[in-house]
């Protein structure tokens, strides 16, 4: 079935809101699936050649009635009968020809009235999604939250970390497992807690966790904890327990939740790619001392993990980590076996340079470590391509210090910085000095990063650069959302529940135990979408039908997201990337790419056979 047909049927049915009109069908089987004309049990059968008239599908069980909503019933003709030349229209309106209600159905209780309507409801759904319809999704496509033309941008600026070095997964056990021992070595934790081994996909990015109360959770766009989404340990904590813990309601206030840059005073978003081994080793940690009965402050417990304390100043088990250099020796004494898609970076830097586009890098890494990997992905030249490189910008402070400039080996020299040449390397900074230097400003700047507070929000809210968020993620989440099964799981629950909410008004005893069960079902349904993305999580973009924070957050701070760099390379440098104009909830979806979303022949694709 073509997409068209399969759009205006979906927009007839799914989408349909109280007595609204939904737009006309252009398509005879549509006309059939959108109108229900069946007999109900005991009704005779329609002649071929003659005008009988049946009910339409109004909220109400069939009779002998007419209806008495003020909903005008129709007249069903034969497939191929011509349409009456009289207008159909309000009663007692001049010239307009009334229909008649006439029905030899017999009459129908209201349980099998509800549950004609979900089974007719349900084959209409199963009908109509054709194999494979979303499978044009595919992780290689860049999104678009604002219009961003190519064109306009003269100047490219990127991070290092998960932008141009796309690291494995390897790296986050090793993360985990030598922030475990420094619990055990430098804290004196009990060496009990050597035994939890790391769990590769029990968490996600983008979660919160409540400090005080030491629960890990997915709050979503306005600030709702998601039922079935919070842990204390390695344990779910039951949505009634949630509700106790947080004064009834599972919101969390304002005032308690991450500030701008995800640290708020009761509870911490965390948004980049590193903090998944960390958001592991609080779970593992306070499953242990609950679990063994051992009484314990879960504030210090965090304080310990994941910030600085007054015993260990800026040494907590994960900063340990970074700045003991730990991760940065690992991947270089094996950067074939950490750097992913260097060859895909490459070709990204020739292709720019080639094109006269001017590139800089801004990032946190020490040289050293930048000028290993580079070298490993680009070559010994790596610093021609770049106009700037600045390095351990300690960004996001990088808005208030001062530049400083490193020779070529590494060591600091302290004169006064007038300029920025090309094949320097500048530490440290702030971006007021770098836009006074550089003059590039605005639109024609576009860069990119992974962490969408230190790297992105600064840069569109208060300077007006285009920004480029990279969500390795994307490979993952397309792979599910392009699958048959959560194609039909997701529309058949928004179908369920766009039913329940037309025939809510049925409120008689029999009517609420059928509505009883279609909520259990349409619970069951939420749970199985969930635990196709993350079994404790789900999808980092969505809750059960809001966006995630962290979604919200992408939406607000990226004009551009994609999974990697290399998606640039699917696109001319003169691309325009526009939004798709999502509808808001009093408007109708009357385009065709809100019922697929991403489908989208990527430009292009052919230049990557070589690199993929």
């Amino acid at each position: 079935m073509p997409f068209k047909t399969v759009g205006t049927v979906l927009t007839r049915t799914l989408w349909a809101r109280g007595n609204r009109t939904p737009p006309l069908a252009r398509s005879p089987r549509v006309n059939r699936l959108s109108t229900s004309c069946r007999a109900l049990a005991g009704s005779k059968q329609i002649e071929k050649n003659k005008g009988q008239s049946c009910s339409s599908d109004t909220d109400r069980p069939s009779g002998g009635d007419a209806p008495s909503s003020g909903e005008p019933p129709h007249k069903c003709g034969s497939g191929e009968k011509k349409r009456l030349k009289e207008t159909v229209g309000a009663p007692d309106a001049s010239g307009v020809r009334r229909r008649s209600f006439t029905s030899n159905a017999a009459p129908m209780d209201q349980t099998s009235f509800l549950w004609s309507r979900y089974n007719d409801l349900k084959r209409l759904v199963y009908d109509l999604i054709p194999p494979g319809a979303c499978k044009s999704l595919n992780a290689s496509v860049i999104y678009a939250n604002n219009e961003v033309s190519l064109e306009e941008v003269d100047i490219y600026g990127f991070d290092y970390d998960y932008t141009l070095a796309q690291y494995s997964n390897a790296l986050n056990t090793l993360i985990y497992d030598t922030a475990k021992g420094f619990l055990i070595e430098h804290f004196k934790y009990p060496e009990e807690i050597a035994k939890y081994e790391y769990i590769p996909n029990f968490t996600v990015r983008g979660l919160h966790y409540d400090i005080q109360k030491g629960l890990l959770m997915k709050i979503d766009a306005f600030h709702y904890i998601e039922p079935g989404t919070v842990y204390r340990g390695l344990s779910p904590v039951s949505d009634d327990e949630v509700l106790y813990l947080y004064g009834g309601t599972f919101h969390v206030p304002l005032s308690q939740d991450s500030g701008f840059y995800g640290k708020g005073p009761k509870v911490k978003q965390f948004m980049d790619i590193f903090s998944i081994p960390e958001m592991t080793l609080l779970a593992v940690a306070n499953d242990f001392f609950i679990t063994n009965d051992i009484e314990y402050d879960p504030v210090h417990l965090f304080k310990d993990v994941s910030v600085s304390s007054s015993a260990f100043p800026q040494h907590e088990a994960i900063g340990m980590v970074h700045l003991k250099g730990y991760m940065y020796k690992w991947i270089m004494q094996d950067l074939d076996k950490f750097i992913l898609r260097k060859e895909e970076t490459d070709a990204v830097l020739h292709r720019l340079v080639s094109q006269g586009k001017k590139l800089f890098l801004i990032t946190n890494s020490p040289f050293s470590f930048v000028d290993k990997g580079m070298t490993h992905m680009v070559g010994k030249n790596w610093r021609d391509f770049f106009d700037v490189v600045i390095v351990q910008a300690d960004k996001p402070h990088f808005f208030t210090d001062c530049i400083k400039r490193l020779d070529n080996n590494g060591d600091l020299r302290w004169e006064k910085i007038n300029r920025l040449d090309k094949g320097q390397i500048y530490k440290q900074g702030n971006l007021f000095d770098f836009l006074r230097l550089t003059g590039w400003r605005g639109s024609k700047v576009l860069y990119f990063g992974d962490h969408l507070y230190s790297d992105l929000a600064d840069l569109m809210l208060r300077h007006g650069w285009r920004t480029a968020a990279i969500v390795p993620e994307l490979e993952h989440e397309t792979k599910i959302v392009s699958a048959q099964r959560y194609a039909v799981t997701l529309t058949w629950l928004q179908a369920l529940t766009g039913l329940m909410e037309r025939l809510q008004t049925h409120r008689d005893p029999a009517s609420k135990k059928v509505f009883l069960e279609w909520q259990k079902e349409r619970e069951e349904l939420r749970v199985m979408t969930k635990n196709l993305f993350n079994p404790q999580f789900g999808s980092i973009f969505r809750t059960c039908h809001n966006p995630t924070y962290f979604s919200r957050r992408l939406s607000r701070f990226s004009d551009i997201y994609m999974a990697s760099l290399s998606c640039l390379l699917n696109y001319d440098p003169s691309y325009t990337f526009y939004p798709r104009r999502t509808p808001l909830q009093h408007e109708a979806p009357l385009w065709m790419d809100q019922l697929c979303t991403g489908c989208m022949k990527t430009p292009h694709i052919d230049d990557m056979a070589s690199i993929r």
